[in-house]
């Protein structure tokens, strides 16, 4: 049997009727720019955050460094995040010209812990970044609490927690900006990049739409250094196709993850694989389902041969890659980092995986443990 990671093609021809009639529409419109389809996404996607603005933007990437940008973060400032996430993270704060500071995770999560990134506030802090990773919520009410407490600016990653709540409340309504990904292998992606911003700030959302339109509010006349960093007509388009799916998507997501979850128990495996845990007042939406285990690398290779695919988000921590060597730190600064580093490995997830496939999968994995006489 042979398991994709990500089933991107199962999803298109699901909707591939009315993708294309999207895309055709779009391209008869001759409106490719900041067209309708942006506008009425922006709005469908506040309304959906519960947020009063949203602003299309060209990646998440981009969505988090213009929200540092809007949120006046600048040069020598730090901004403190989690080393255990995408290097986008990071690398939006650097290109904002700011300083990232890392924080350890709770292995429960993989989320920052809160009480790590409070030891790392000084007087040259300006932001947050807390990362709601692999779709599960970071939690927000001590993260607030901190920000509050030294005046911090917050950021919201929820670049792979599109429409996971925490306390009934959508991810990205609770900090200063939330920032959104599109990325093909979202929950919610298009077929390229693209990202969202959504705020409660009117001036922060002038303001951002002035800094991805190279920094204007009307046609040649600049008033900010900004960027192009518009989202498209055409994914825009794609995106309102995918987007009154998501609700479903999500739900079946959880529905999945508490059948692996199930499958483990069932096979005796609990003793050797570390499903992921939905934290308390939280709903995780399983963008990735993560699983640690012992013998990773050597358990991927027999995964492979056997038809299923996978991955590794993440094998080493942001403090640990050469491009921030400058940043002087070592090994064993971020044991919990480094530790779901050499242990995680992310198993299909799609909404359109099969319970019938989940269960291979399984098998094979206690296939795997049983042969290499693990864990008795």
């Amino acid at each position: 049997m042979q398991v994709a990671l990500v089933g991107l093609k199962k999803q298109y021809h699901k909707l591939k009727k009315e993708i294309d009639s999207a895309i055709q529409k779009t391209l008869e419109s001759g409106s490719y720019i900041l067209g309708d389809n942006v506008c009425k996404f922006e709005e469908e996607i506040a309304s959906f955050c519960n947020t009063k603005f949203a602003v299309g933007v060209a990646s998440g990437t981009d969505a988090l460094e213009l929200s540092l940008r809007a949120l006046g973060i600048e040069k020598d400032d730090e901004v403190i995040t989690t080393p255990f996430t995408f290097i986008a993270t990071a690398e939006a704060i650097c290109r904002a010209g700011a300083k990232p500071v890392f924080a350890d995770i709770n292995l429960d999560t993989y989320n920052i812990n809160p009480a790590e990134l409070r030891k790392k506030v000084n007087r040259k802090t300006k932001a947050i970044i807390p990362v709601h990773l692999y779709g599960q919520p970071c939690d927000m009410d001590r993260l607030i609490q901190v920000s509050q407490e030294y005046n911090l600016k917050v950021i919201e990653d929820c670049c792979q927690a599109i429409g996971a709540e925490y306390k009934n409340k959508k991810v990205g309504s609770f900090g200063d900006t939330g920032c959104f990904s599109f990325f093909p292998s979202k929950n919610l992606s298009t077929y390229g990049d693209g990202g969202m911003i959504v705020t409660n700030n009117q001036d922060v959302y002038e303001l951002l739409k002035m800094l991805r339109a190279h920094g204007s509010r009307n046609k040649y006349f600049h008033i900010h250094q900004g960027l192009n960093s518009r989202l498209d007509e055409l994914h825009a388009a794609i995106l309102r196709v995918k987007f009154t799916h998501i609700k479903q998507w999500n739900n079946q997501r959880r529905k999945l993850a508490k059948i692996y979850n199930d499958c483990f128990k069932e096979a005796n495996l609990t003793n050797i694989i570390i499903c992921p845990k939905e934290s308390n007042n939280a709903k995780h939406v399983y963008h990735i389902y993560a699983v640690r285990v012992k013998n990773r690398d050597a358990l991927r290779d027999y995964l492979q041969k056997k038809g299923i695919q996978t991955s590794i988000h993440y094998p080493l921590g942001l403090h640990m890659q050469e491009v921030y060597k400058k940043l002087n730190y070592k090994q064993g600064d971020f044991p919990n980092t480094e530790l779901a580093a050499s242990e995680i490995i992310s198993l299909p997830m799609y909404p359109e995986l099969e319970e019938q496939e989940i269960a291979y999968i399984v098998k094979t994995i206690a296939d795997f443990y049983k042969n290499a006489c693990i864990g008795k």
